[in-house]
């Protein structure tokens, strides 16, 4: 005769319970972030273990890349907009188009290898900001996003300023004039 299932299994611990009342104020304490211990991978019929990353392959196409690192360059401060001369017209008439929207890889052009990557951009910049800092925003925005979002290593980001961008409107322009 077996056992009962109820008693081959082990018993419950105790859990730690919290009390009510005045206490540390948790929304201002520091959030230790949980680690998990990664769970064995399972073994072949043959007894050996199998990696996770042998049971296949991720490939990251260019244009991926290219829109990651095209989205990211758009999100600092300091950038007006992308793409040489050619481009941003070509661009401009074709986002009048209905439906086919902004394209997120404009004046963005990338070499993607196995493991690594390479970012060339071409920007324009809003007029009275220092292009060295934005460069080097870009450069550290578009490397955190590349490499966070896809895990490739991003060697090189290149940057060429196309143009400064002056302000559309001569009532918004308030740089003084010289007669």
């Amino acid at each position: 005769m077996t056992e009962p299932i109820s008693q081959t299994l082990p018993k419950p611990q105790p859990q730690a319970h919290i009390r009510p009342g005045p206490g540390p104020d948790l929304a201002s304490a520091p959030v230790e972030p949980r680690v998990f211990a990664p769970t064995p991978p399972p073994s072949s019929p043959a007894g050996t273990a199998t990696a996770p990353a042998s049971r296949g392959t991720t490939s990251i196409a260019d244009s991926v890349v290219a829109k990651i690192a095209g989205m990211a360059a758009r999100e600092v401060r300091g950038i007006h907009a992308m793409g040489g001369g050619f481009t941003r017209g070509y661009g401009a008439v074709r986002d009048r188009v209905p439906g086919t929207g902004t394209d997120a890889s404009r004046g963005v052009k990338v070499e993607v290898g196995e493991k690594q990557t390479a970012v060339d951009l071409a920007v324009v910049v809003e007029y009275g900001v220092s292009i060295a800092d934005v460069a080097a925003a870009v450069r550290a925005h578009v490397t955190d996003a590349v490499e966070r979002m896809t895990g490739l290593e991003v060697v090189a980001v290149d940057i060429a300023v196309h143009d400064v961008h002056l302000f559309d409107d001569a009532a918004q322009n308030t740089t003084p004039r010289v007669e």
